[in-house]
């Protein structure tokens, strides 16, 4: 696993990206449906049609190929979001969270356990998904104070990543379902911009 930031390391295979694809989203999908202690490379070959030995030869460990997999399908990619305004900024995130939502609630809660009992796929989990993403919705904050939004970066900022990702993650455990669009807008401007921005530039 590659300790920078970025796309996990893949040995290079004669396989095509479109069949890559397939066995990270098989692999996905057996994780939505069983912990991350539970999943093996015997039911992610099942579930892809693929011998086992091609995988290993792709992803030498689980940690690999779950990283992979989630990296390869991450929905929420805040460098593609850039619409002028703070505010716009984050409810492109939101919606980005929102479309996901109840994928990523599967997810967090097949890796949850796992990440604080392995430190190979926490280390994996935080420098290739977490790190990029917080920089990138920190970066919304740094456009911010380049277009004259913001006079500096405010102190609270550093918050705006974990806040978001927590609403967006959490939400179910609490038993008030998945969150959606309208629920993450008003995390937006109820929580979010009120900690970012000067009273007076709030909606």
């Amino acid at each position: 696993m590659s300790g920078t930031t970025g796309e996990p390391s893949i040995r290079r295979s004669r396989i095509s990206r479109a069949r890559e694809m397939e066995l990270l989203n098989a692999a996905l999908e057996v994780l939505g449906e069983v912990s991350y202690e539970e999943l093996s490379m015997d039911l992610v070959a099942a579930r892809g049609r693929c011998s086992k030995a091609t995988l290993y030869k792709l992803w030498p460990t689980k940690a690999h190929l779950v990283v992979a997999a989630l990296y390869a399908t991450r929905p929420m990619r805040p460098e593609g979001v850039d619409t002028g305004t703070l505010r716009g900024d984050l409810l492109a995130m939101a919606a980005l969270l929102a479309a996901a939502g109840e994928t990523m609630t599967a997810l967090f809660a097949a890796l949850g356990h796992a990440v604080l009992t392995d430190e190979e796929l926490a280390r994996a989990v935080r420098t290739s998904l977490l790190e990029p993403w917080f920089a990138g919705l920190i970066g919304f904050v740094d456009r911010a104070v380049e277009r004259g939004e913001l006079a500096a970066r405010p102190p609270g900022a550093h918050f705006l990543p974990e806040v978001l990702l927590s609403v967006a993650a959490t939400r179910p455990l609490f038993g008030r379902g998945v969150a959606d669009i309208d629920y993450l807008t008003r995390c937006v401007d109820q929580v979010l911009l009120p900690l970012l921005l000067p009273t007076a530039l709030q909606p």
